[in-house]
């Protein structure tokens, strides 16, 4: 009887902890949402991973705000929000109850990882947060931040007291951005990394206590990280070397040679005598300090811009723009990987609006199931994904990539059917023609190209345009296409005969141009709408963009919605061509009411440029996809919206 009892509870907590987990997998797609979405697909492009101090959790930051992952199992345990930008650096304080971040919004935000609640917001940088750290005793906190040219933001490097938030020192001697910033393990000496030179302060005083800089090394100290003894310095940087250096006196002792891209991050490990080093070049190292020698290249696709050891020195995590990476130390291989996702270059709804494909920076095309958020195949490319569009029938995706070629893929399997090379530049955008037989591609090299899709056969070039083609797209009947580029125009052309019909410019201010990002015809074909960054001169650089309506039939402006801030750079009709959505560099998406060309709504919710929109088939949901690495699906059904969020960690 007891044994049949226990067998029971057995089964019971074994099937309800299967349960809940998979329930809690499907969570993080409406973790902590902005008003008015319904899910999020993707989880932000990846700058910064930290383990805690116990090593069961790590620390993401992301495009959206900071994940926190079971570091055992890769669970998700939360998502801290609040931070209108994206986050690119994350710290843990040393008892673990805290974590840092710093964002591109200007702010740093400390928060209660048991809570999720914000705790203190930190502000006074004049430019975007690049770096933070807690100090040994947690009680002070480091940060620094971006800047150009010399006298731009000169409170680069920022000490704050955590009780309060308030600023401790402003320390003023870097003239380039400061991307890394680390404390001695004593917490008396805190190094600064940049462009220029690496600075040691007296952390109680803010006075400097040596620069490290030399003509020959003037661009390579971007990233700092002390050994555990506090007697060495590693930095590296842009020339692709890792150098070792004496704190006492600022000497060289090693420079390590095997990268061929920028080193983005180093990190001693707890014992000291393995040094982890991330590249740009798509690889992370592990170097024995004594030797100087190269332990394992562990190959990690797309730049790493992390590397964080375990506090058992067992294990690395490391991070590139869509994926985090766990290696067992040892033997190199991977024991975990966390999927994120590069930046959102493109959206698009198969037809049956089950689908949604998206472009992504890191070299991808996605397919996800809408109903479940799941992904349903990775198409992988050679470079950045620009655009993506379904057929008519939603049997075949094509892609346009920067490697200036054109892919084909069969929706049901995965494979990749044919690539249409010939552009000489980078593909930005591509559109399937109504009835399928023709796709039409636009690109840096100034020239629109139309394709057979049966045979993959080239038929004409388009030419007139003098810049970049930044969008096409086909008129409903697929007699004409349209096309909108950086010279400040947008064209109408004949498919037949690739003959240029007509060419639309409206300059609403002298001396500037209008950079045409995308256009769109509405599904009668009356209307042409175009979204614009409104100007850009050797004076001037971009401040607002516009969408502009034309009449097809007049090539006549009807409307010109100056309701932007920052540049527009998509587009979209509604199905019933009555609302326009437009997306914006500064994270907003706009609902513009055609008739009159009212504002209705403003989404917001991406913390960084919008670069894709599009309307699902029975328009009760917009797509929009995001630089910061995520797509957000809206709810356009009236007095509907879907929240959730974990409050609290176990």
């Amino acid at each position: 009887m007891k044994e049949s009892l226990f067998s029971f509870f057995l089964t019971f907590i074994l099937v309800f902890t299967l349960c809940v987990s998979s329930a809690f997998a499907k969570d993080f797609t409406q973790l902590n949402l902005p008003e008015g979405a319904k899910a999020r697909l993707g989880k932000g492009t990846v700058y910064d991973i930290q383990y805690s101090p116990d090593g069961k959790r790590l620390a993401v930051a992301s495009g959206i705000g900071v994940w926190l992952y079971d570091a055992n199992s890769g669970q998700e345990l939360n998502l801290f929000i609040g931070h209108t930008g994206v986050v690119n650096s994350v710290s843990f304080s040393p008892d673990g109850k805290t974590i840092a971040s710093g964002s591109s919004d200007r702010t740093v935000r400390l928060w209660e990882i048991a809570t999720g609640n914000s705790i203190h917001i930190l502000t006074g940088h004049t430019e975007e947060v690049l770096c933070v750290s807690f100090s040994p005793d947690g009680k002070t906190l480091a940060t620094g931040s971006n800047g150009g040219d010399e006298g731009l933001a000169p409170d680069k490097v920022r000490l704050w007291d955590v009780a309060t938030g308030r600023p401790l020192h402003i320390l003023r001697e870097h003239t380039y951005s400061v991307n890394s910033v680390s404390f001695s393990p004593d917490g008396n000496i805190l190094a600064s990394g940049s462009g220029e030179a690496v600075h040691l302060w007296e952390t109680a005083t803010g006075k400097t206590l040596r620069t490290i800089r030399g003509s020959k090394y003037s661009v390579d100290l971007e990233n700092v990280s002390f050994s555990p003894d506090g007697l060495i310095l590693v930095s590296g940087g842009y020339d692709r070397t890792i150098r070792l250096w004496q704190v006492s006196t600022g000497k060289t002792l090693h420079a390590l040679t095997g990268h061929t891209g920028i080193v983005n991050s180093v990190s001693f490990s707890p014992d000291g005598k393995t040094l982890a080093s991330g590249s740009y070049d798509g690889t992370v190292r592990l170097w024995e300090i004594a030797s100087g020698k190269t332990l394992h290249t562990l190959e990690h696709k797309g730049s790493v811009n992390s590397v964080s050891y375990s506090p058992d020195g067992n294990t690395i995590a490391s991070a590139s723009d869509g994926t985090v990476r766990l290696w067992e130390i040892a033997s190199g291989k991977t024991l975990y990987t966390f999927e994120h996702t590069g930046s959102v270059n493109s959206v698009s709804f198969s037809p049956d609006g089950r689908t949604l494909a998206n472009g992504i920076e890191d070299g991808a095309v996605r397919l996800w199931e809408v109903a479940t958020g799941k992904t349903l195949y990775i198409f992988e490319h050679t470079g950045s994904v620009n655009s993506v569009s379904f057929s008519p029938d939603g049997n075949i995706i094509t892609s346009g990539n920067d490697d200036h070629t054109i892919r084909l893929w069969e929706v049901s399997t995965g494979n990749s059917l044919r690539t249409l090379a010939g552009h000489t530049d980078e593909i930005r955008s591509v559109s399937f023609s109504p009835d399928g037989n023709i796709i039409a591609s636009g690109s840096a090299d100034h020239t629109i190209r139309l394709w057979e899709v049966s045979t993959g056969n080239f038929l004409r070039t388009l030419t007139g345009h003098t810049d970049e083609v930044r969008s096409v797209s086909f008129s409903p009947d697929g007699n004409t296409i349209a096309s909108g580029s950086w010279d400040d125009t947008v064209r109408l052309w004949q498919v037949s005969s690739g003959s240029l019909l007509h060419t639309l410019t409206e300059r609403t201010h002298i001396n500037w141009v209008n950079w045409y990002n995308s256009v769109s015809f509405s599904p009668d074909g009356l209307i042409l709408a175009s979204g614009s960054a409104e100007g850009s001169t050797e004076a001037h650089w971009i401040t607002d963009g516009t969408v502009r309506l034309w009449e097809v039939s007049t090539r006549h402006l009807l409307y010109s919605l100056p309701e932007h801030i920052g540049p527009v750079r998509s587009v979209s009709f509604s199905p019933d061509g009555n609302i326009i959505a437009s997306g914006c560099e500064y994270g907003t998406i706009n609902l513009l009411e055609v008739a009159t060309g009212k504002t209705l709504r403003t989404l917001i919710g991406h913390a960084d440029w919008v670069n894709s929109v599009s309307f699902s088939p029975d328009g009760h949901t917009l797509a929009s996809g995001s630089r910061d690495g995520t797509v957000l699906l809206w709810d356009l059904t009236p007095n509907t919206t879907t929240k959730t969020r974990i409050d609290s960690v176990e």
